[in-house]
């Protein structure tokens, strides 16, 4: 397993000329770095900046790295970053399996066994034929984590990933992300309005 640090190098990210977010930090394989802050605080476009989606109202400055390669200068397909976002954003018309499926890189070798193993392991065996609407919202979120996983990205952004799963089913689903994402040895960008959340990450935290 190939690991990679996220540097952050003096990125400012600013709006009308008024800076809204100044970072300069490293996220070291299988960590996570949580940023907490208000509504407006600028971690949407700190987000959007590292994965290269920035609206063209924001201008942004600075260097994003992961590991030996400057990744601001390339287009979002090109960055190796996978995102976890509020919903878990399930293609409607694949079944559980199909969605997993078209997340693997084309020369991922005997796809099917890996998909059934790996939904065993986040105890969802036998899904692979159901409907994404068939399942709860738990479910639904570790589906899309795994489909995030098995697109074997090199960083990983999330965004409130839980913040719209019921109280009981938050810590179980927290847990299963963190959990896969360190086992996976991938740096990771938390953004988030909950201090639980942050506690569960285990990691250093920056305040907008």
């Amino acid at each position: 397993m190939t690991t990679h640090t996220l540097d952050i190098r003096d990125l400012r990210i600013s709006l009308a000329g008024q800076t809204l977010v100044s970072v300069n930090t490293t996220i070291n394989p299988g960590e996570v770095l949580t940023v907490m802050g208000p509504s407006g605080s600028g971690k949407s476009a700190l987000l959007a900046a590292i994965a290269g989606f920035l609206g063209s109202d924001f201008t942004a400055q600075g260097e994003v790295w992961l590991g030996a390669d400057r990744i601001d200068t390339l287009p979002a397909e090109q960055r190796g970053i996978g995102l976890l976002f509020q919903d878990p954003l399930l293609f409607p018309h694949m079944s559980v399996g199909g969605n997993l499926r078209f997340a693997m890189p084309a020369e991922e070798p005997d796809k099917a066994g890996r998909i059934a193993g790996q939904l065993t392991a986040m105890n969802l065996g036998g899904y692979e034929n159901r409907d994404p609407a068939t399942l709860s919202g738990g479910q639904k979120a570790r589906v899309a984590l795994l489909r995030l996983l098995l697109s074997r990205p090199r960083a990983v952004l999330l965004d409130e990933p839980f913040s719209k799963l019921d109280a009981h089913l938050r810590q179980d689903v927290r847990a299963q992300v963190f959990a896969g994402l360190i086992a996976a040895g991938l740096p990771c960008l938390l953004v988030t309005h909950d201090a639980d959340d942050a506690a569960a990450a285990s990691g250093p935290v920056i305040q907008l």
